[in-house]
């Protein structure tokens, strides 16, 4: 089910970015599966003790009402930050549903994953095609691992405005390279961090029921992700000093959103 939505929410951007009348439908349709695969996986999240992307989904709820009234008003802000969800998608999905392309990625990352740990001397072998182990702790590294999905988000972000060739081979300079290594660090951490035990702390709430966990649960969970909140903050910000088009439309959107949730609340009262 959700191979099949994310496949809809491609189609439907893609069917977004044609020039045609119904352009805000397809939009909607797109947001719409996007934020029905979040929820989909909730599940998986919560079986990780992972409580962003559950919170995420609960927030995505205001976020796709207003979101698909303002498409249907045809609101150009709306249309392109719908457009920027779209590049993204449609950079996404070839890694995501052509297997040889997904798989080399991973392949690329976890050859480079075991340069590192062997350049630090660190005793880690690889047990499978996919999974590395050390001390008896297993990491499996996925496609999600590879920081695609990050330069997915912000290579849309950056095509949310027109720009000029210069500014796009500097976003793109700043997005891939950047986010491509900061991964790498972050997946190192996690192996260290997992297989070496470096956070057992408070078991009874975050081992999962696995012996260990609790140190994969704090360095994953939870470090690696407010460093990456702080690290795509930072390059959000380097994209808006060399697309300063890109800042005005962000405040703009907030602005916007901003007085859609005022206006709800003053509904409801």
């Amino acid at each position: 089910m959700e191979t099949l939505l994310v496949i809809l929410s491609s189609i439907a951007f893609f069917a977004f970015l044609l020039p045609h009348a119904y352009r805000k439908y397809c939009a909607i349709l797109g947001w719409t599966s996007i934020i029905a695969v979040l929820f989909l996986q909730v599940p998986y999240y919560l079986s990780e003790n992972n409580f962003l992307y559950p919170s995420l989904a609960l927030l995505s709820v205001p976020f796709l009402a207003i979101t698909a009234r303002l498409l249907l008003r045809e609101n150009a802000a709306v249309f392109q930050l719908s457009r920027a969800a779209a590049v993204a998608f449609l950079i996404y999905a070839p890694f995501a549903f052509f297997g040889p392309l997904g798989d080399a990625l991973i392949d690329l990352v976890i050859g480079q994953l075991m340069w590192v740990l062997e350049l630090i001397g660190y005793p880690a072998m690889l047990v499978s095609e996919r999974m590395i182990a050390s001390n008896g702790f297993r990491v499996e590294i996925i496609l999600a691992c590879t920081g695609i999905q990050s330069m997915a988000i912000m290579l849309g972000v950056a095509a949310a405005v027109p720009t000029t060739l210069r500014q796009k081979v500097l976003a793109l300079l700043i997005i891939v390279p950047v986010i491509y290594l900061l991964n790498l660090a972050r997946n190192v951490f996690v192996i260290l961090a997992y297989t070496g035990q470096w956070f057992p702390y408070l078991p009874e709430f975050a081992s999962n029921g696995e012996y260990g966990f609790e140190s994969f649960f704090w360095a994953h969970n939870v470090i690696c992700e407010l460093l990456a909140l702080v690290a795509l903050i930072a390059i959000a910000y380097g994209l808006f000093l060399i697309i300063p088009r890109l800042g005005s439309f962000a405040d703009d959107l907030l602005c916007l959103y901003r007085d859609e949730l005022k206006r709800v609340a003053g509904r409801g009262r």
